[in-house]
């Protein structure tokens, strides 16, 4: 089964399974902070801000940490990030058990994270194809897939116990373990499978970032993916990340476990269609099958806004989450391919830093609206335009080309 395939090789065995306990603490640390705030100040403006604290620094630090990709041993680079965010995290734990915690505590741990995140995504993104033969890749990218959201839908049901049970600083604490765990997975790591192409040592930073620019204005199908992504995101990620947990609120009050439902689903979807095309040894038609999974994403968020039944937003979740990550797995997939290794971590910081260069907006526009206006007709009306912004997009030759 191609699938599975990718569990025959150890240094991905050991990296799936330290990522995975690593995804279960975000589950846990997403939901905790995002009730954690949503109880001290009852505003979707202050989870907006929350999330630009921690998006902002990410983004100014991205072109720098994809440098130090393709330029350090990637190993190391996740090894350390792991390390950073477990003490952050640890330190937001035990301010939340002595009762002294704070929203502007929280904006500066949330700073420090993002930094973190601009060396680990890129690395992780490059590493991959540096542990696996290409036959591989498909299987594992949807191994990893398929790890992360099974612990996006196990971790918001524990998350919702554990709060109930233990407060949103239990919760931090063990988000704060599980990084622990998955740097001593990455530790196990054989430094020899590490097939990194060397840099050349005359280049500066600068024309290392002029290298990584050049290569995805160089290719069509990259930059106007990247281009409807920096658009569509302030419409699609700032409702469903800063304005969410006010909309239940709004619609069904101040209820835990129905947030938790509904991040559950959504990492069910997720997971099945994950496993799915983890099956196909090669994706085909990934230009349209990326945009369609687009679209129906975004024409999703426009059903959360509607004033449905919780059987009707519970379904609308589940398939968005499905749809993300066919989005994500196609393009994944098709970056693996068509970049070439030793620049690879570049374009992945690239790709990070302009589809998410203007989410902080959408973070702050959806939550002040939000408060303004109630949080529907924000689903609505972001939903909606995205979905416009993104087929504009596959209206390119380019993209519908890619295969």
């Amino acid at each position: 089964m191609p699938l599975l395939r990718a569990f025959s090789n150890r240094s991905f065995v050991l990296l799936w399974a330290g990522q995975i306990i690593s995804r279960l603490g975000d589950s846990l640390h997403t939901i905790a902070l995002a009730w954690w705030v949503l109880e001290k100040t009852g505003s979707a403006t202050a989870m907006g801000t929350v999330l630009i604290c921690s998006t902002i620094p990410m983004l100014l630090c991205l072109l720098f940490g994809g440098v130090a990709v393709d330029r350090l041993p990637r190993v190391s680079l996740m090894l350390t990030s792991d390390l950073l965010r477990g003490g952050v995290v640890l330190l937001i734990a035990l301010l939340a058990f002595q009762q002294r915690l704070e929203l502007w505590q929280i904006f500066i741990m949330s700073t420090l994270f993002g930094i973190v995140q601009a060396f680990f995504y890129p690395a992780y993104t490059a590493l991959l194809p540096d542990l696996v033969p290409a036959e591989m890749l498909p299987g594992a990218n949807s191994l990893r897939s398929i790890s992360t959201k099974a612990a996006g839908l196990i971790g918001p049901a524990i998350a919702g116990t554990i709060i109930a049970l233990g407060g949103t600083s239990l919760a931090f604490a063990l988000d704060a373990l599980t990084f622990i765990i998955s740097a001593v997975c990455i530790i196990a790591l054989p430094r020899v499978a590490i097939l990194k192409l060397p840099v050349e040592k005359e280049e500066s930073v600068v024309q290392d970032i002029r290298t990584g620019i050049s290569t995805v204005l160089n290719s069509p199908w990259l930059w106007v993916t990247l281009v409807v992504a920096s658009v569509s995101t302030i419409f699609l990620d700032g409702p469903a990340e800063a304005a969410l947990p006010l909309l239940i609120k709004q619609r069904f009050g101040s209820q835990i476990g129905l947030y938790a439902l509904l991040n559950a689903l959504s990492a069910l979807g997720s997971l099945i269609i994950a496993f799915w095309l983890g099956h196909f040894k090669q994706l085909r038609r990934r230009g349209p099958l990326t945009y369609g999974a687009w679209m129906l994403a975004s024409l999703m968020l426009v059903v959360m806004g509607l004033p449905l039944p919780v059987a009707g937003i519970c379904l609308a979740f589940f398939i968005q989450g499905a749809s993300i990550t066919a989005l994500g797995l196609a393009w994944m997939n098709s970056l693996q391919e068509f970049v070439p290794a030793n620049l690879l971590g570049r374009v992945a910081s690239i790709d990070m830093l302009v589809s998410s260069g203007l989410v902080p907006i959408g973070y702050g526009l959806a939550g002040i609206a939000a408060d303004h206006i109630g949080a529907a007709p924000i689903f609505i009306i972001g939903g909606a335009t995205a979905a416009i912004v993104i087929a504009s997009g596959l209206l390119h030759p380019a993209i519908r080309a890619v295969d």
